[in-house]
């Protein structure tokens, strides 16, 4: 068992609450120094927003309550790949380390039907931030969460 599992399983709880809502499934989980400190969901069906992504809801709230040297000390989990929308987020508030569960290519795959897409490495390269992200974390658990997406 990694030490991301708690934090990634948690992200995924928190996708399959949103998908009850009505929204898409996605979560998010702040940590720092092994506890949580926030939790977000997606609420982009529910609040008639494309951008309430569950990363910018936690990071909304994130940089409300907390100082941006706070944040630099916390990790995100994801429950899947940031979108580039969400990651110049998560980078703006200082944050660089990054755990999620479905990598893009899955994502991709199930969902969009292989839609093009940014990987998150790639934005914190281009912006010259050194970041430690990790993905992939308890992946197939992480797909299940996809048959709880709302209906068109």
């Amino acid at each position: 068992m990694s030490v991301h599992d708690p934090f990634m399983r948690r992200a995924f709880d928190l996708a399959a609450s949103a998908a009850f809502k009505g929204n898409h499934p996605f979560g998010a989980v702040l940590v720092n120094a092994g506890e949580v400190v926030l939790l977000a969901e997606n609420t982009v069906n529910t609040s008639g927003d494309q951008t309430r992504h569950a990363e910018l809801n936690l990071i909304a709230e994130a940089r409300r309550t907390h100082p941006r040297e706070f944040l630099a000390e916390c990790t995100l989990y994801a429950s899947t790949a940031p979108c580039p929308m969400c990651v110049y987020a998560i980078w703006e508030s200082g944050i660089t380390r990054v755990v999620y569960g479905v990598i893009y290519e899955k994502f991709a795959k199930l969902i969009t039907k292989d839609a093009p897409y940014i990987k998150i490495e790639d934005i914190y390269r281009l912006l010259k931030t050194p970041a430690q992200i990790t993905g992939g974390v308890l992946e197939e658990e992480g797909t299940r969460v996809y048959r709880h997406w709302p209906k068109k």
